[in-house]
């Protein structure tokens, strides 16, 4: 049967793919490159053979005029989009549709979630920023992922208390699949950061750390909090943060907390945190 192994709060910042991808050692970037390698050392110890990715795209599959509130990837291969840089030299996503198909059918029919189900999706650096550190990828992805989308850019948004019950159900989806399956739920977005506007450039440090010892050791802390009260504090593109839960209520309530590094380099916190689900320890 399928079992959550982990849980991984990540960053997607764009630029971690660029500096990835120019092998840049500068001393600036260090502090990235060392906090995802316990995250990526942990994984391969668990032997995890999945990875449900929840982020968020940037207009790379889906723009302004069409946004789901969710949207599941269901195919074999997912390709990789070109932002404006290129296309990144990494293979073609993996991917694993019978397994998707499961989990579709799992949150539509068993748990009522409204969910668009893509036999085709391009992504971008939501996904692909974390993928590459979490994960070996030479020739070939060693893991099997799922893309699961959630919008957090076009209003209406999903309230964060309705993302925390998509980890409910995708923990009882892949729990239910029949075969062999050790997961890892990757959360991704944030942390503080505002690119637009009067407040260009603001970060908060405090309350990047409050939030990650809230999604830690009391993730329901954070589910009933407004929109307009997640961007006061972090800043107008930090909503993103919600998506963590969505990989927080994946989890066992009480989890082993295996690792997290936290930095400010630029114009947003940078953060990767690692929790072992307790019933896989």
């Amino acid at each position: 049967m399928g079992k959550i192994v982990a849980g991984i709060g990540s960053s997607h910042i764009p630029s971690i793919g660029t500096a990835y991808d120019q092998n840049d050692q500068s001393p600036e970037w260090q502090p990235c490159w060392e906090g995802y390698k316990p995250a990526k050392a942990f994984l391969k110890e668990k032997g995890v053979t999945h990875a449900i990715v929840i982020y968020n795209d940037h207009g790379t599959d889906f723009f302004y005029d069409k946004c789901p509130t969710f949207a599941m990837g269901a195919a074999d291969e997912y390709p990789i989009g070109d932002e404006g840089w290129g296309i990144r030299d990494l293979p073609p996503v993996k991917g694993d549709a019978d397994f998707s198909w499961h989990l579709a059918n799992s949150l539509i029919m068993d748990s009522e979630f409204d969910l668009t189900v893509c036999q085709e999706m391009v992504m971008d650096h939501g996904l692909l920023v974390p993928l590459p550190l979490l994960f070996d990828h030479d020739p070939d992805w060693t893991v099997k992922t799922v893309p699961l989308h959630i919008n957090v850019l076009q209003h209406p948004l999903p309230t964060p208390n309705r993302i925390w019950q998509l980890g409910h159900a995708l923990r009882k989806a892949v729990e239910s699949y029949p075969e062999d399956a050790r997961v890892a739920v990757v959360g991704t977005g944030g942390l503080s950061h505002q690119l637009n506007g009067t407040r260009f450039g603001h970060t908060n440090e405090d309350w990047d750390e409050e939030f990650l010892n809230k999604i830690e050791d009391d993730p329901e802390a954070l589910i009933d909090i407004p929109h307009d009260i997640w961007m006061e504090r972090g800043g107008a593109e930090s909503v993103e943060m919600m998506m963590w839960l969505g990989m927080r209520g994946a989890l066992t309530p009480e989890v082993n907390k295996i690792h997290r590094s936290y930095y400010m380099p630029m114009l947003t916190g940078m953060a990767v945190t690692v929790m072992e689900d307790a019933k896989a320890a």
